[in-house]
């Protein structure tokens, strides 16, 4: 088996390499620290298994997935990431992941979710099938950031990191206008006015670091 560990802290990834390296049917493993390397990297090699984070330089992991859905790129991709699942998963399973692991439970779950996705299985977590099956309603209210698009979500994010209008139509290749726009849409969903309320929300929520 060929694996890309995709994960902006070396920490993590010589602890996932540790990991692997005890299944005897892997080979090999290659890494990336940057997503649109990581993009670049599954759209060149034919990868048994990607370990992806979701929060990777250039873009997201969740970026990641999306693009490769588009492409119909059939790579199977565990998400392992610092985010709960209730914030991430859901968006991650949409776009094509197989399997998602909070890196808190990476010591007692990774292998297991890993023979099971390798199998031909997904992986969720007791919790997450809870969560799925009870909590989505609830959340959806409570957790306003789930009511966000794809777009929405991602200039929200930015927005709270502090980045101008200015900065992110440049760094997502829009125009400042449709910043403007999905900016006062998603203010509105989210019930703020303030980008510092957006920003306390964010850190509340473990959406930025």
């Amino acid at each position: 088996m060929k694996i890309l560990i995709a994960d902006d802290h070396t920490i993590v990834r010589e602890g996932l390499k540790r990991i692997l390296k005890k299944f005897t049917e892997i080979k090999e493993i290659e890494e990336t620290n940057n997503g649109i390397e990581a993009l670049q990297m599954i759209e060149a090699n034919h990868y048994d298994f990607v370990v992806l984070d979701i929060s990777l330089p250039g873009i997201s992991g969740l970026e990641v997935l999306k693009n490769l859905q588009l492409q119909q790129n059939k790579t199977r991709i565990l998400v392992l990431s610092m985010h709960p699942e209730e914030q991430f998963a859901i968006r991650a399973f949409k776009y094509g992941a197989l399997g998602y692991v909070t890196k808190d439970r990476a010591g007692e779950e990774l292998m297991l979710a890993i023979r099971k996705i390798s199998s031909g299985g997904k992986f969720v977590s007791p919790e997450l099938a809870e969560y799925m099956v009870f909590g989505t309603e609830k959340e959806d209210k409570k957790v306003l950031h789930l009511n966000l698009s794809r777009r929405e979500f991602q200039i929200m994010v930015l927005l709270s990191q502090g980045k101008s209008s200015r900065e992110i139509a440049d760094e997502l290749f829009i125009s400042e206008k449709t910043v403007g726009t999905h900016r006062s849409r998603l203010m509105l969903k989210m019930g703020m006015t303030k980008k510092s309320e957006l920003t306390h929300y964010a850190i509340q929520n473990k959406l930025i670091e």
